[in-house]
Formats: C-alpha cells, structure tokens, sequence
C-alpha cells in the first residue's frame, strides 16, 4: 500500500467550510437531531429496535462495510409497536466522535411504512437519499484514521413522508425528519483504521484517497 501524504492546506479549507456548516445546522434542528431530538417537537419518542445480520451493537463494523473494504452500505432491520403507524421511515449514519460534527455518513428517506428492512448495497423501492456531509447522495463508507470511531445507525419512523427530492439537501432532510419523528431506534458500531495487518485491504477509498473521519477530504499524491 501506498504512502499516504497529507495536504495540510487543503484540510485547513476543509475545516473552515465544515466548521460553518455545523455552526449553521443546529438552527434546522439537526443538532437535536442527532443527539437523540431534545430540541424537535417530541423529545423523547418511542423507542424502536434497530439489528443487523452482519454485526452486533457496540461491535466492530466489518471491513467491508469500511473505505478499507468494499465500502458497502450494511443491512438493517427494524421493529417496534408505534413504528406501525408511521407514514415512511427514515436513516441516517453518523459519527458521534468526529472532531468536527455533525459528520453525516449516510440519510436515506421516504421508506415505504411496509418496509422494515433495507439490504446490503439496495435502497428500498420508492425510497431517496440526501446529501451527507461530503455533499454526496449516497453511503460514504466510515474511514477513521489514527483511532477507532463509534458510528450510529438510525432508524426514524415519521408521520409523514417527506417528499423531498434524491439528492435533497442535508440541513433541510435534517429539519424535515425532526419536525415528523414519531420513533427512533439505534445501533452503534465501532470501525477501526487500517492497520495494515491482516484485516486492512485495498478498498476503493483506503488508497486514492485519505480522510480525516469527520469527512474532510485530504488530497493525496
């Protein structure tokens, strides 16, 4: 595996423009959002149980679901009794210990309500993305550098579909999920940097390109 050369000046730019950007989401109440919805319109939803096949809670994320592997987006499944009155489901995958929040992995929207399970690397039929943190509609695979980081997998069950378009902004999915949330449920899991032992594989980020894994995009050589 290649060295990888870190740009400093281009980390700094990018720290400046996520640094504006997490000043700014709180007012869209992404903030509650993410930190369990103390400051939407319920403060403490129903709790909804949120399994994957392919790991645990508070376990490590596989490889393969990390820029070091395939960067696949995992299988979900979800349950729960008030879950049954939502109009659509919602996903989001954070990072709850990037050095700068919010750091957005994923958000997946408009979930049929029939729906209570999502493939590995599938969207449901009818189902949207948002933007995440790098301005991507789609999974941005964790990619922690230099220490273990915890990621959350959310599930939030609405009282309305959201309507919003693929492709849809962060800040206004964001705001749009708080203002309809009827229940949540978590999973967190643990992803670990490449070691460059047995379990560090060549992955479609691991080499072109390195990140800090708060999603600032360090240019390499």
């Amino acid at each position: 595996m290649r060295d990888v050369r870190i740009n400093y000046r281009a980390l700094r730019r990018a720290m400046v423009r996520l640094t504006g950007l997490a000043a700014v989401i709180p007012l869209a109440s992404g903030c509650g959002l993410l930190g369990g919805l103390s400051s939407t319109r319920l403060g403490s939803p129903q709790t909804m149980t949120v399994l994957s096949p392919v790991f645990g809670a508070d376990t490590r994320l596989p490889t393969e679901y990390t820029c070091y592997g395939a960067g696949l987006s995992p299988p979900l499944y979800w349950s729960g009794t008030l879950s049954r009155s939502a109009k659509s489901f919602a996903i989001v995958v954070d990072d709850s210990q990037a050095p700068i929040t919010p750091a957005v992995y994923w958000i997946v929207f408009d979930i049929s309500p029939d729906t209570t399970s999502i493939g590995q690397n599938q969207l449901p039929t009818g189902a949207r993305q948002a933007t995440n943190s790098r301005g991507k509609a789609s999974y941005d695979p964790p990619c922690p550098i230099g220490a273990s980081h915890q990621y959350r997998f959310t599930v939030y069950a609405l009282d309305a579909r959201l309507g919003l378009p693929n492709g849809a902004g962060l800040r206004a999915t964001w705001s749009a999920i708080a203002n309809h949330v009827i229940a949540t449920g978590r999973l967190t899991v643990r992803a670990y940097p490449c070691t460059h032992g047995s379990d560090c594989r060549t992955g479609p980020g691991s080499v072109r390109r390195a990140r800090v894994v708060a999603n600032h995009v360090i240019s390499t050589n």
